[in-house]
């Protein structure tokens, strides 16, 4: 009987060890975005306008199929965890998620037409916004801990990597379109602090979850997107967007310095790819681009197209455009950002940087 008891006990402090190692063995990511990072949550909501499920998106990943990434192959996160040695973390809303999947390579809740605030993107019918996103996280938490225990599981969360990658939205599917409500509630000053304010409560949150090493993505200029030239008179870049893109970044970045000191054993960072963003789009040859201001992926002279379709035509060389559609860059572009941040992050490797993967552990659907 003791010997049965002792045996008992052995078993179980071997698989208490076993599950602890599985946690602190790498580290993973959990992301959350909008359309610039969603790897497949909006091709799973049934309602949502927002969709990356046709050709010819994903055209230059894995198998060319549609994968739920909003550009013609990889995502700035995708680059950037692939540079770090990091695992891609799969789609929260891609069936194949458990509680092993999740410990071996995080979550991605990122979602197209996203933003910090709620009433953000409301026209796309549905998508999730950075506290969904929150909230969906905080059920991950609890899966983790009813499978480790809170000691372990506290360890693994407060060991991961996090991403925060939302605000365009807040701006171009939000304030700067007159049937939302807060173009008219705010100015460009009060807007961005109300977004500020918001972020902030969001940040502490995702801290109280176990968030310690959490990266927050700069804005790029978004008055230079293919859609904003189109939708102005000369078809330059929209000044007041880009302004607001600067004042964003900066607001976020006081934000990040405030709060770091204030939160136990926080490592926040900001990091934005403005300047070369600007740069190339200003200087597209001296980057190797040949295109800086109209889509790879559209319907010729008929503008904007919201979306790549089908019955789109795909410019000559790809890797030679800047934007891959109206909104999104390319590929090629968005390696170019993810190297800019990895310098301004200063990433040394957080493991051995590895061969990029050909596609996630279970691709999305092209259709629902």
């Amino acid at each position: 009987m003791k010997f049965e008891i002792a045996l008992s006990l052995l078993l179980v402090v071997l698989v208490g060890i076993t599950i602890i190692q599985g946690c602190n063995g790498k580290a993973v990511q959990f992301i959350f975005g909008d359309s610039l990072s969603d790897n497949g949550n909006n091709n799973r909501l049934s309602m949502t306008l927002a969709k990356a499920n046709l050709p010819y998106y994903g055209i230059d990943f894995g198998n060319g199929l549609p994968n739920g990434r909003f550009t013609n192959g990889r995502t700035v996160a995708d680059i950037i965890g692939d540079s770090t040695g990091l695992p891609r973390p799969p789609a929260f809303l891609n069936p194949s998620v458990n509680e092993d999947v999740i410990l071996e390579n995080g979550v991605n809740y990122a979602s197209g037409g996203g933003g910090i605030l709620n009433e953000t993107g409301t026209y796309f019918i549905q998508r999730l916004s950075l506290w969904k996103q929150i909230e969906l996280f905080h059920g991950t938490t609890k899966l983790i801990t009813k499978k480790l225990g809170k000691q372990a599981s506290d360890e693994f969360f407060q060991e991961a990597r996090y991403v925060v990658a939302l605000g365009s939205n807040d701006f171009i599917n939000n304030y700067l379109m007159p049937v939302y409500r807060d173009s008219w509630t705010y100015n460009d000053e009060t807007f961005v602090e109300y977004l500020m304010e918001t972020l902030e409560k969001q940040l502490l949150v995702l801290h109280k979850l176990g968030a310690r090493k959490l990266m927050v993505f700069g804005l790029g200029p978004m008055g230079c997107i293919p859609l904003q030239r189109v939708l102005s008179t000369t078809g330059k870049c929209r000044d007041r967007a880009n302004k607001l893109a600067l004042s964003f970044n900066k607001a976020a970045n006081n934000l990040l310095i405030s709060l770091e000191p204030k939160l136990t054993n926080a490592d926040f960072k900001f990091g934005d790819a403005y300047d070369v963003v600007d740069d190339v789009i200003r200087n597209p040859y001296k980057y190797g681009f040949t295109n800086a201001d109209s889509p790879c992926c559209s319907l010729g002279r008929i503008r904007p197209a919201l979306t790549c379709t089908p019955a789109s035509t795909l410019c000559g060389d790809r890797t030679k455009y800047v934007f891959w559609d109206e909104y999104h860059p390319s590929d090629s572009a968005n390696e170019l950002i993810a190297n800019e941040l990895i310098k301004k992050f200063g990433f040394t490797g957080v493991g051995s940087p590895s061969p990029a993967p050909e596609s996630d552990i279970a691709p999305s659907p092209s259709n629902d």
